[in-house]
């Protein structure tokens, strides 16, 4: 199995976001191939950037339909996403400096991120999200 390949068990059942979840797949899978090819560093900032401007707008619109229907967890969520962020937004800055390469590590805290963040918290939104038909 491919590194960064989509299951349905990562679905949380609300259409927009599981095809964002699904966006994020394809552009971390498609950093992991330019990586693992031997693309070099402009291809590869190129790709890293789209994933952390696509990651942004999906935490956005996680966090609009979690206002909207009056999630309970939403701060605790939201400060999860801002981790997250600096995390890579750290991360890219190293690397556009210099001071990191693209790694193997990097895509396994991205894979086990992507795993662990869909399959938990997101998952918890999903009955106040259901309940408000916000999606």
């Amino acid at each position: 199995m491919h590194m960064f390949e989509w299951n349905p068990e990562y679905s949380v059942g609300i259409a927009s976001i599981d095809s964002q979840h699904q966006a994020l797949f394809r552009m971390a899978a498609e950093l992991y191939t330019a990586m693992s090819s031997g693309q070099g560093k402009t291809a590869l900032a190129r790709i890293l950037e789209r994933l952390v401007q696509y990651t942004a707008a999906h935490f956005a619109h996680e966090e609009r339909l979690m206002r909207l229907c009056d999630y309970p967890g939403f701060a605790e969520h939201k400060k999860e996403h801002e981790a997250l962020t600096s995390q890579v937004m750290q991360f890219q800055a190293d690397f556009l400096s210099g001071r990191t390469a693209m790694s193997v590590q990097l895509m396994q805290f991205l894979r086990s991120w992507l795993d662990s963040h869909i399959r938990g918290r997101d998952r918890l939104y999903v009955p106040a999200m259901a309940a408000r038909a916000v999606a």
